[in-house]
């Protein structure tokens, strides 16, 4: 299976976008700022930043803070524990990304029970069928704040 996040709205405290599951729409995403890591992690502000662009293989592990299993994204270079789950704002995520059902695509997402709901159950149908993946891109015409 493939998720593939599109980062498209980019400002100063946060970072907008929307998740595709195999190619389809699924939900709006709320992170962290972008900013530019360096190879030894300077540069990231803890609980502030946001994940490299890249490929993460994602799994399904129990999360001891939600009390729930949740998507667990591995190897991500400088951060430990990056999931993907629900929130309104950036102040929510502390490097995860944030899913949604609805956006403004400037300051937040809501109704965020039902698509991480869905994303569990997705997940959960192929996980011992297949690895599962999310890509992680700027879409192109977007500008840096």
């Amino acid at each position: 299976m493939e998720l593939k996040l599109v980062r498209s709205v980019f400002n100063p405290k946060s970072t907008f976008g929307k998740l595709f599951v195999n190619g389809e729409f699924f939900a709006y995403t709320c992170e962290d700022t972008v900013r530019d890591l360096k190879a030894d992690c300077s540069g990231k502000i803890k609980n502030q930043t946001a994940i490299r662009d890249g490929r993460y293989e994602v799994v399904l592990s129990y999360s001891n803070r939600f009390k729930k299993y949740l998507p667990l994204l591995l190897n991500v270079k400088c951060f430990e524990g990056i999931r993907i789950h629900g929130g309104n704002t950036a102040e929510d995520s502390e490097g995860c990304i944030l899913v949604g059902a609805e956006g403004d695509m400037k300051t937040k997402i809501w109704n965020c029970a039902s698509k991480v709901n869905g994303l569990i159950s997705l997940l959960r149908s192929i996980e011992k069928k297949e690895k599962m993946w999310i890509e992680i891109v700027r879409e192109e015409k977007a500008p840096l704040a």
